[in-house]
């Protein structure tokens, strides 16, 4: 009969060593992998999912396993950011699909790359036809970087001679009814200043703000819980 403490400490056990894991090998595995990111990622599932299937399986056996993998990834990591020629033997090249509106048939047969893949990928950047695009480039991760024709590029304020403010990224004041202090002394405010704004837009206490944010203009998110 399975000891369910014994399985229910190993399940939390894998689980924050594969957190662990997938934390020290850095922010690009949450992202697009690599082929050699993917490999190893795959073996920690699968050793994780073993070791807590199979019980002969030592718990020390994984976790050793686990930590060699991930001394593995950060020591190739390490040298294909040292060594060009590493760099490509793991990740490969990035491939130039289509160059000043014609589709490289070569490199599509090389890369295994259909035709329907193409079209499929270059509706999802809302471009119809391969004539708009001046280059298309398979990225190694296997996105498709698409670059359109100057004339079919949407307009910007650059083009038009015009200045418009810098954008920034907005500050978080209240989350979840919850008041971040220390945003707010980053932009040099208090909690009375806060409170005296939210009442001007109706709003009496903090707690019944949901979200609240600030933009580099000076103007306020706010939206309260429903």
């Amino acid at each position: 009969m399975v000891n369910l403490a014994g399985l229910f400490l190993r399940i939390i056990l894998f689980y924050f060593a594969t957190l662990a894991a997938m934390r020290l090998m850095g922010k690009r595995e949450i992202g697009k992998l690599s082929i050699f990111d993917l490999v190893i990622s795959v073996m920690i599932a699968e050793v994780s999912a073993t070791a807590l299937i199979d019980h002969e399986v030592m718990v020390k056996e994984g976790l050793l396993i686990i930590g060699s993998l991930v001394l593995l990834q950060i020591v190739m990591s390490w040298l294909s950011m040292k060594s060009i020629t590493l760099r490509k033997l793991i990740d490969g090249q990035p491939t130039l699909l289509i160059a000043n509106g014609k589709i490289r048939d070569d490199e599509m047969r090389r890369t295994r790359y259909t035709l329907s893949d193409l079209m499929t990928q270059l509706r999802e950047k809302d471009i119809a036809t391969v004539s708009d695009v001046e280059f298309a480039i398979l990225e190694t991760t296997g996105k498709l970087s698409v670059f359109p024709k100057a004339s079919k590029r949407p307009v910007t304020p650059e083009d038009l001679g015009l200045t418009v403010p810098r954008t920034g990224l907005p500050l978080p004041l209240i989350v979840d009814g919850y008041v971040m202090d220390e945003h707010l002394e980053r932009i040099g405010k208090t909690r009375f200043w806060l409170k005296n704004e939210l009442q001007k837009h109706g709003y009496r206490e903090f707690k019944t703000i949901f979200y609240c944010s600030i933009d580099n203009q000076g103007s306020l998110f706010i939206d309260p819980y429903k």
